[in-house]
């Protein structure tokens, strides 16, 4: 049943796991249904096969209730809408628009190529943050170690002496008093802060203030416009390959760009078209997108291949993240380094400035 109707019927299964069902488990599943279908084989045959090997007993139940409604006869998409956490709406439009057509097969395989395009471009990016962070990580347990209970040995040695500690010793000394007395303060305002971030994304105006900021910020401003620019390019080709009319393009894509900014853009540009004028005119003033962007899809306007010309923009722009990713990694490598020496390094200062300044007390 088509997504609305679900909910009129608040009958939409929650599906445990379904997060990791769509990164892992939907790429190989549809390109699976698409070489089954295109060797003849019929959809429910082909569910009942796909059901039996599937290891994920989640995904295993949603394939049998998807098989169960294509046997009472509900259409595959129909079928598929019913579990959104799991299909979401790009996905049921593009195997509507393919089943209308009576290109099921080849619709399966264009999302399975597009599904891993996207979960590689993902990967990408995950793994190219995942080292900073850890690094980032460390650096401040092993920090606050050091502050908390190293630091305090030391000055407890020198305290002995009747001098002053040195400022930096002091001052280091005052915050990790701070830290190991008002813990569960630090750790709360941590909390609230997390929380109240999360509440705000959540938000129309939070989410998009927020992308905005992600747009506008130096080097990583640049990496997210790359991001939601190909998703936008590739997605959209998708859609216009399987069938989907523009103005519905647009309001899929709009979803799947993953950031609010281009995606509301994206639903604005629909009344530029409505009054007759192309998808590049309405895009165009809008600062966000590449003027390569613009000049191609203009392009394609003209010659009739906007698909083709969105499937050239998307590759590369998939290669400009890809290089950009691996520059940004080879840089933050020596700026951590940097940064976590700077941050230990002060601490080891502060902790052996009182060791210069024995000579003064014992004299």
């Amino acid at each position: 049943m088509p997504k609305n109707q679900n909910k009129a019927k608040g009958s939409i299964p929650i599906v445990r796991g379904a997060r990791k069902i769509r990164l892992k488990e939907l790429s190989i599943f549809t390109r699976q249904v698409s070489a089954m279908l295109s060797a003849g084989m019929p959809l429910v045959q082909t569910l009942s096969a796909m059901e039996s090997q599937t290891g994920d007993k989640n995904f295993k139940g949603v394939i049998t209730g998807i098989r169960s409604r294509v046997e009472g006869g509900a259409m595959y998409s129909e079928a598929l809408a019913f579990y959104p956490s799991v299909f979401d709406e790009l996905y049921v439009s593009m195997m509507r628009a393919g089943e209308v057509g009576g290109i099921l097969p080849d619709t399966c395989a264009r999302v399975a190529e597009f599904l891993e395009s996207s979960n590689k471009l993902r990967a990408k990016v995950k793994s190219a943050m995942m080292y900073p962070s850890v690094v980032m990580i460390v650096a401040v347990l092993l920090a606050t170690a050091l502050i908390m209970f190293v630091l305090p040995v030391f000055a407890e040695m020198f305290s002995s002496f009747g001098s002053d500690l040195p400022g930096l010793t002091q001052g280091l000394l005052d915050f990790s008093h701070l830290l190991t007395s008002y813990w569960y303060i630090a750790l709360a305002l941590i909390s609230g802060t997390i929380y109240a971030f999360k509440r705000i994304y959540k938000t129309d105006r939070g989410q998009y203030k927020i992308d905005e900021f992600k747009l506008r910020f130096p080097i990583i401003g640049e990496l997210s416009t790359k991001v939601a620019v190909s998703r936008f390019a590739s997605t959209f080709s998708q859609l216009l390959h399987s069938g989907v009319q523009i103005m519905e393009s647009l309001e899929i894509v709009g979803l799947a760009t993953g950031n609010r900014v281009i995606g509301d853009s994206l639903l604005d540009a629909k009344k530029t078209i409505e009054e007759g004028q192309p998808l590049s005119t309405a895009l165009e003033p809008n600062k966000y997108y590449p003027r390569m962007l613009i000049h191609m899809l203009s392009a394609g306007e003209k010659t009739g291949q906007i698909d083709e010309m969105m499937d050239k923009v998307a590759e590369f722009y998939e290669s400009e993240v890809e290089t950009m990713v691996n520059g940004l990694t080879s840089m933050i490598e020596p700026l951590l380094m940097v940064f976590i020496g700077g941050i230990i390094g002060t601490i080891v200062v502060a902790m052996f400035l009182p060791i210069f300044k024995m000579s003064e007390v014992v004299m």
